[in-house]
């Protein structure tokens, strides 16, 4: 099963945009506390349109809550990771798998980080920016995630439609 972690997310649109991805990824999420919003927010129902009440989410109290109720394969997206993102193996990866990203002011704390350096990685960009946007770092991680498991459990073609828009 694939999650996304937000450790201590601080932008509700950001948020409401990454619901939105896992609703259509079949993607968990898992917020880690302090959040920078409420969830009643009208933002973050905004930014999922009407799909959040389809999202399967869950809030920890703090990130050693999430740890000690959620094994599995932690992969960390950080500006600090010295492999791309596309390095990282998922193939063959039968345990749940998470992909753990940072606040969007500071990222993820380094003291966090420290003990899975083999886990981090970065998405290559240029000098001119330090970070993407996070609900575009998570949309990244993910797919990189489906692409290597074939997208199982996706859809290739609209699901109301007998034929393509293209084939009529």
């Amino acid at each position: 099963m694939l999650n996304v972690v937000l450790y201590e997310p601080e932008i509700p649109g950001n948020t409401g945009n990454i619901m939105r991805t896992c609703v259509a990824t079949n993607t968990t999420l898992h917020l880690i506390k302090p959040l920078g919003f409420s969830l009643e927010e009208k933002y973050i129902k905004r930014s999922g349109v009407n799909y959040i009440d389809k999202c399967k989410y869950f809030v920890y109290e703090n990130i050693n809550d999430f740890f000690s109720k959620n094994p599995g394969e932690y992969f960390f997206f950080t500006r600090y990771g010295h492999k791309p993102h596309s390095k990282a193996n998922f193939k063959d990866i039968k345990d749940n798998i998470y992909l753990i990203f940072g606040k969007e002011s500071t990222g993820i704390p380094k003291d966090i980080l420290k003990p899975h350096l083999n886990r981090c990685y970065r998405i290559p960009m240029t000098a001119n920016v330090r970070a993407l946007n996070l609900s575009n770092s998570v949309a990244i991680g993910v797919y990189e995630v489906l692409k290597q498991k074939n997208y199982e459990g996706l859809l290739f073609d609209e699901p109301h439609k007998s034929k393509t828009f293209l084939e009529d």
